[in-house]
Parts: C-alpha cells; structure tokens; sequence
C-alpha cells in the first residue's frame, strides 16, 4: 500500500487573496486568512506530502482535524503551510501541521488521514447511494 518514513515533510506557499479571506466583518481592511481555508491548505499540504509516496490507484482522505487558528494573516501576506508525518498506524497517517505568515505562526495543531483505494472507495459510495 505505502511505506510513508516518520519525519516526511510536505510545505505549500498561498498568498492571501480576497478569494481565501473572510468577508463578514464589512470592512475591507480587516479581511484575513479565513480558519476553514486555512485548515484546507494544511489538509492540502499533508495530502500532497504523501501522495507521491503511495501506490498506483491509492490516495488519502482526511479523517481527524485538531488545530488552533492562532494570529490573523491580512490581504497580500504569504503564508507558509508544513505538515510532517509524526505517525503510521497501518492506513492511517498523523502530521504535525503549522501556518506561518510573514510575521508569525497562525495555526498549529494534528491532522490524520486514512489511506484509501480509490476504486474501493468509489464503490462503498455507489452502494450508500442506493
């Protein structure tokens, strides 16, 4: 299935857009970084660390989400998001994920995601819709 080391790293870098910032406050110059984009590119960054490491036909799905969004990143920061394998349990893989702008940490916390076969998957799916 995949032989995924302790200590794999993954990082992606996202500028901070108006298409990724929240917009409920009304006011344009308090727009940030919103927690469930966050939280998405952590996901994004841990899938990609490891995707080039499983077979043919496998992929990851995200199963458990335990982060703090701790600072605000504005409109036209970089953001830097790592995530690094702290664990393998069979199908299932934990990383230790962070969020860092320009000027501080803004997120940390675990993320683990299962390993799945992707046809089998599909199939479980079909079946539930029934």
């Amino acid at each position: 299935m995949a032989n995924i080391p302790i200590g794999t790293k993954g990082e992606f870098q996202l500028l901070v857009t108006t298409e990724v910032a929240i917009s409920f406050l009304g006011t344009e110059g308090a727009r940030v970084l919103s927690t469930p984009h966050m939280i998405g590119y952590m996901e994004r960054t841990c899938r990609d660390a490891v995707l080039p490491l499983l077979e043919a036909g496998y992929d990851t799905l995200g199963t458990h989400v335990n982060v703090a969004h701790l600072a605000a990143a504005p409109i036209g920061m970089s953001v830097t998001f790592t995530a690094e394998v702290i664990r393998v349990d069979g199908r299932r893989v934990e990383f230790r994920v962070e969020a860092r702008d320009e000027k501080e940490k803004i997120g940390e916390g675990t993320h683990v995601r299962a390993i799945i076969n992707i046809a089998k998957f599909a199939t479980r799916l079909a079946a539930k819709q029934v």
